[in-house]
């Protein structure tokens, strides 16, 4: 029923604007103590009252034990390898005011409130929502889903639209980042509550609109619940997260979670040229907005040109269809187009102009994403996230494009991971590559030496001629790569991208692999 009131009131809106009032501060909106009655709280959700009483006063909310405060809510997750209800009594005794659970306890501590839900998960969002009074219904919402791509095309997004004079804030694989804002976080898409207050705190730095990346993941463990977007983006869909510790069951389970995007938003813009696109758009309730290279779209690229220069990859095209413009994108490949096409069919919809299109897509800077490091003028080094099949074909392929003398390609891959995604990039990079280097990639309590032995029969299955090094340790790789770099050679440094740190055996170390790489670069007297 809210989510229906919701979207009428959206439509009297009319949310294709650029200015947004932020309502009084959440805060101001509560009694002096700073706190909610347990029954605001629950709104939308269906619930069993157990014991105690729905007045109750409720300070925050946890879902991690050890956060629990004096007159908090706990809400016990069931998770993949922990159950949070067993830590329900000690919460209680922490001073827990109420204890949201999705199944019965052994034994029912005194004096706490208790709620029973159907989905301890979905409670959490539709009650962090209403904890922080919904916050992104005060933004332009865009949600962006995919298996590769989904960084780089919102941060395009997000140029695009503070070129256009929006406060746009952003989450994603990169971390969050808007106004006073920038940090890491440890999923794609956040828990829910965090995410509430994500937006909570964007709109009190005086962001008018956000771009997220919208993982299957997240959707299914209900992060996002309680979000009506309006906009969702579909980039491509290929076989991932499929297989291993709470990932999915099958690629039919994994698009089919895609596709829920396009359910919970009001606009989708689209890639047609994806074979699954019409397969994960089944069911959807948005209006649909195509783009496209290869068949006839509503954004159509066409005279695609490659350009190269010395520590320089992009290319050109033009774009017809609904819109028509020149577009140059300081990034390289196929693949960029993609990602550009989205981010101009997005901003047209929420009628951006072309020039802040221009400039948002010319001055954008991905971090982690083909990120040039500028070392040498005789070859080419670059550090991407590639760390699939997909997104490892997609970008040696737009590599291959720009005729380098040899593409050098530095890769592992993740310990305590499907084993499928090593056999598919040892086969992938032997067949695009000319050189590999293998080597470690967050093993985290695996031994780097099996994750090489399964790229290993990858490569066998691809190109066994290709020549190869095994270098288990990532910095030696790396002083490898540059010490037996050859004029002409383009070399890929992949798998970290961005990221900041090592995981071995389960302790993380710093490793900026950037600052690495020129830091080497100029010990060794390159430039």
């Amino acid at each position: 029923m809210r989510k229906k009131a919701c979207a009428d009131r959206r439509k009297k809106e009319h949310f294709y604007c650029h200015g947004h009032k932020t309502e009084k501060s959440v805060w101001q909106q509560r009694g002096a103590n700073g706190t909610m009655k347990l029954e605001k709280l629950l709104e939308g959700l269906e619930y069993t009252l157990l014991q105690g009483s729905l007045d109750t006063e409720v300070k925050d909310i946890a879902y991690d034990s050890r956060k629990v405060q004096l007159g908090w809510a706990f809400v016990c997750i069931v998770g993949i390898t922990r159950d949070s209800h067993d830590y329900a009594m000690d919460v209680a005794q922490n001073g827990a005011s109420v204890l949201i659970i999705q199944h019965k306890l052994d034994q029912m501590p005194e004096g706490v409130t208790v709620v029973q839900v159907k989905s301890s998960r979905q409670a959490l969002a539709i009650m962090s929502c209403n904890y922080f009074e919904h916050p992104a219904e005060k933004l332009i919402t865009i949600g962006v889903t995919g298996t590769k791509g989904k960084t780089t095309t919102s941060h395009m997004i997000c140029s695009v639209m503070n070129a256009a004079g929006h406060k746009c804030g952003i989450i994603g694989t990169n971390g969050v980042a808007y106004p006073g804002v920038k940090r890491q976080l440890i999923n794609t898409t956040p828990e829910s509550y965090e995410l509430q207050k994500m937006f909570y705190e964007m709109l009190e730095a005086g962001c008018d609109s956000v771009v997220m990346e919208v993982s299957s993941q997240g959707i299914m463990m209900e992060r996002v619940t309680g979000i009506h977007y309006n906009v969702g983006v579909f980039t491509n869909l290929y076989p991932d997260h499929i297989g291993g510790p709470g990932e999915h069951a099958s690629f039919e389970e994994y698009r089919a979670w895609k596709g829920e995007l396009f359910r919970r938003c009001d606009v989708g813009v689209v890639n047609i040229d994806d074979k699954n696109c019409d397969a994960l758009l089944e069911g959807h309730t948005c209006k649909l907005v195509s783009y496209g290279v290869h068949k006839q779209a509503d954004f159509h690229a066409e005279n695609l040109n490659l350009l190269r220069a010395e520590n320089f990859l992009g290319i050109q095209f033009h774009v017809s269809g609904k819109e028509t413009m020149d577009v140059k994108v300081n990034m390289p490949g196929e693949f960029s187009v993609y990602n550009s096409l989205a981010a101009i069919a997005v901003a047209r919809v929420l009628g951006v102009e072309h020039q802040a299109i221009h400039d948002g897509l010319m001055n954008l800077s991905v971090k982690g994403r083909v990120e040039l490091v500028p070392v040498s003028k005789e070859f080419t080094v670059l550090i991407d996230f590639a760390h699939n099949e997909a997104g490892t074909e997609s970008l040696l392929s737009t590599l291959r494009a720009y005729n380098p003398k040899r593409l050098v390609v530095l890769f592992g891959c993740g310990g305590d991971r499907s084993r499928l995604r090593r056999y598919g990039m040892g086969e992938v990079a032997s067949r695009k590559a000319d050189f590999l280097i293998l080597t470690e990639d967050n093993n985290r309590y695996e031994p780097v030496e099996q994750i090489l032995k399964d790229i290993k029969i990858g490569i066998e299955q691809g190109n066994p001629e290709i020549p190869y090094v095994e270098i288990p340790d990532r910095l030696d790789a790396i002083h490898y790569a540059l010490d037996h770099a050859q004029p002409g050679d383009v070399i890929a440094v992949i798998g970290k991208g961005h990221e900041t740190y090592r995981d071995r055996m389960g302790e993380k170390t710093p490793f900026l692999e950037r600052e690495l790489i020129l830091e080497y670069a100029e010990q060794i007297g390159l430039k």
